[in-house]
């Protein structure tokens, strides 16, 4: 989806540049075909020069960082798995982990067949993902085989995100289906429109891995800034002081955020922050 320039927000500088700013990848920064554009990675740049902390907030496993890490320079800080991993960029390791338990895995998993008969299962860990065999890989495995294993495997022992695919329902379909039977147990949520709805343990979130580092640096909510694109993000924008969803968000993005910018092939988070951080407000290297 995208929305004519002329029916899109006004962009107000804020009175003083935040001293956070978080944002989603795909579909917020990662353009259509991939790539992070020499435009953004510069206007990141210019928020750690001006002083303000950037974190990455995404739904990506730690395991499918790399390309942006080195477009980044690998420096900073990311929140993945929506929320179940912290990850350090420079150092590539995993800094903080919030898994579903096994008991509560298991009981997810079985609620989620019987309310979407023919849904595929796998969990995903930082760096490798296991599935049952009716699981259909997506884009994102191609550089990782999706292990087989039978249930008690698979779901016998913690695991930071489980997902599920489903051959016929879109995203919003299924998340509809399945969250009365399993929101209780987990946060589930859909991050894209393929097929999938994906659960962390109950109580993580983007809001809340990001909530726990603004407080371990004395950032409040009102000095940070969230863009995002999906519904997975909301509860991140309604965090943030202030909110931004890109042209190509979800249509429930589009209604909750405070503005609404250029899309991700736009490079309207690049403009945006462009203008929260005017030249004059820091030397230039």
């Amino acid at each position: 989806m995208s929305i004519p320039a002329a029916a899109r927000s006004t962009v107000i500088p804020l009175r003083r540049p935040p001293r956070l700013v978080a944002t989603d990848l795909d579909g917020t920064i990662v353009r259509g075909d991939g790539t992070v554009s020499a435009r953004t990675v510069a206007a990141f740049a210019r928020v750690e020069r001006a002083g303000g902390q950037v974190v990455l907030v995404t739904g990506r496993p730690p395991r499918l960082m790399g390309e942006v890490a080195a477009a980044f320079g690998h420096r900073g800080t990311a929140i993945c798995s929506n929320g179940a991993f912290g990850y350090d960029l420079r150092t590539r390791t995993v800094v903080a982990e919030r898994p579903i338990p096994a008991e509560v895995l298991a009981e997810t998993a079985r609620r989620l067949r019987a309310a979407a008969p023919g849904i595929g299962l796998a969990v995903e860990y930082a760096q490798d993902i296991a599935g049952d065999a009716r699981y259909e890989a997506g884009d994102w495995d191609a550089d990782t085989a999706v292990q087989r294993l039978d249930d008690a495997r698979l779901f016998g022992r913690p695991a930071p995100k489980l997902v599920g695919r489903h051959p016929t329902l879109s995203a919003d379909e299924l998340l509809a289906l399945v969250r009365p039977a399993i929101g209780g147990l987990v946060n589930v949520y859909h991050a894209n429109g393929e097929r999938l709805v994906e659960a962390v343990a109950r109580g993580v979130s983007k809001a809340a891995a990001l909530g726990e580092l603004a407080q371990r640096h004395g950032i409040a909510p009102e000095q940070a800034v969230a863009f995002g694109d999906m519904p997975n993000d909301l509860p991140m924008m309604a965090w943030a002081g202030t909110s931004y969803g890109v042209a190509n968000a979800h249509p429930e993005v589009l209604a909750a955020v405070d503005h609404v910018i250029g899309g991700n092939d736009e490079d309207g988070v690049a403009e945006v922050l462009e203008r929260l951080f005017p030249e004059r407000s820091f030397p230039e290297c």
